[in-house]
């Protein structure tokens, strides 16, 4: 996941954008029953994305029936090192629609405050466990996500950001639009030649998740922008 914080970049002089710093970060799952926060914040890392999704990760929820058991745990130890810190959410388009997933998700650890340190929850559109758009058509897709980011936002005022591969948003949304001058894009992409092609128009990155080998337990996340944005993200 990479780019400058698409909340206040999008609003932001193109220019303005030319050069990013780059802020370190990662996201946890369910295999990291216990992280050493502290450690990892000594070390660099600025933010951590507690994944509520639950195929096998501590994604806040899956769907409306998995809460991760973990999570509150890891959501206090990044607090007391002094991360910034949000949770996501494993969509099961199939299951429910947009907005219940959403209510579910804001309910059970995807909520949003303007304290500088909580990041806008996150959407996580990747691969179904038994279809690869979990048996929706692209337009179907467009119009669920939709749902969801519409309910939150009015939930919060905050657009979450989107979670998602290249791949995966070709094939099942179209490669769509809809979505990029409201949400910030984090991109997958396991590589050390960079995030890749960005999909749907977004004119970049705003986090990239570049490897399952962070040192402390998950994937490694880089912020493209400097530090003062990525609290501006969290700011609102």
């Amino acid at each position: 996941m990479a780019a400058v914080c698409q909340a206040a970049a999008l609003a932001s002089p193109v220019s303005d954008l030319d050069k990013r710093d780059t802020v370190k970060g990662f996201d946890i799952s369910h295999y990291q029953s216990t992280v050493n926060y502290q450690g990892a914040y000594n070390s660099g890392a600025r933010f951590v994305i507690i994944k509520t999704l639950t195929r096998t990760t501590p994604k806040a929820t899956e769907g409306t029936t998995y809460i991760d058991p973990k999570f509150s745990q890891h959501y206090n130890g990044a607090t007391a090192a002094g991360l910034i810190r949000g949770g996501y959410h494993f969509a099961r388009p199939a299951s429910s629609s947009g907005a219940t997933q959403a209510n579910f998700f804001l309910a059970h650890g995807g909520g949003w405050s303007g304290d500088g340190r909580t990041l806008p929850g996150m959407l996580d559109m990747e691969y179904g466990s038994t279809s690869t758009c979990h048996g929706l058509g692209q337009t179907s897709m467009v119009n669920w996500i939709a749902d969801f980011l519409n309910t939150y936002h009015g939930k919060t005022s905050r657009w979450p950001m989107i979670y998602t591969t290249n791949d995966w948003w070709v094939t099942c949304t179209g490669n769509s639009r809809a979505f990029n001058t409201k949400s910030p894009l984090v991109l997958a992409r396991y590589s050390s030649a960079g995030p890749g092609t960005i999909p749907g128009g977004w004119p970049y990155q705003t986090i990239w998740q570049k490897d399952a080998n962070y040192a402390y337990g998950g994937d490694s996340d880089i912020f493209n922008g400097a530090l003062t944005q990525l609290r501006q993200l969290a700011t609102g």
